[in-house]
């Protein structure tokens, strides 16, 4: 089950296709890193506190950003960390994440992947870095 989640991430992220890649891929599966402009931070804050059990206890942590354009449709790719309360009250420990914004389709806001769980925290900082945005996970400072 891990592998084929793992698997999952990664395809969704990348893009990847089994014929050869199209002159507009945006160079496979790597991002061209992009500042996260307000307009951009309130899309990405806005579409993880939605999935959140306090939305309002949202504390956003390090986030990166870069777009690409895969099969003629752009996209921006964000990574970044975010840190809520949950049902019970208490703030549970930054969650890493892993999202797409569609800028030629309304802003559109997809969550690939978030998890507070070592693994998957695991998956989305190696996802994020092969694709270009390499963000250090702040959870692993307390385990060394």
């Amino acid at each position: 089950m891990h592998k084929t989640v793992q698997l999952l991430l990664v395809a969704s992220l990348c893009g990847c296709v089994a014929a050869a890649p199209r002159p507009d891929a945006g160079g496979g599966q790597r991002v061209d890193p992009i500042p996260i402009p307000l307009a951009l931070e309130e899309i990405i804050t806005t579409g993880i506190r939605q999935r959140l059990p306090d939305p309002a206890s949202a504390r956003f942590g390090k986030m990166l950003a870069g777009e690409r354009t895969l099969n003629g449709r752009k996209e921006i790719v964000v990574c970044g960390f975010v840190n809520g309360k949950d049902p019970s009250g208490s703030y549970g420990g930054d969650q890493a994440f892993i999202a797409k914004i569609y800028p030629d389709s309304g802003s559109s806001f997809e969550l690939v992947a978030m998890g507070g769980a070592s693994e998957t925290r695991h998956i989305v900082g190696s996802t994020c870095g092969a694709a270009g945005l390499p963000i250090s996970d702040p959870g692993l400072k307390n385990q060394l």
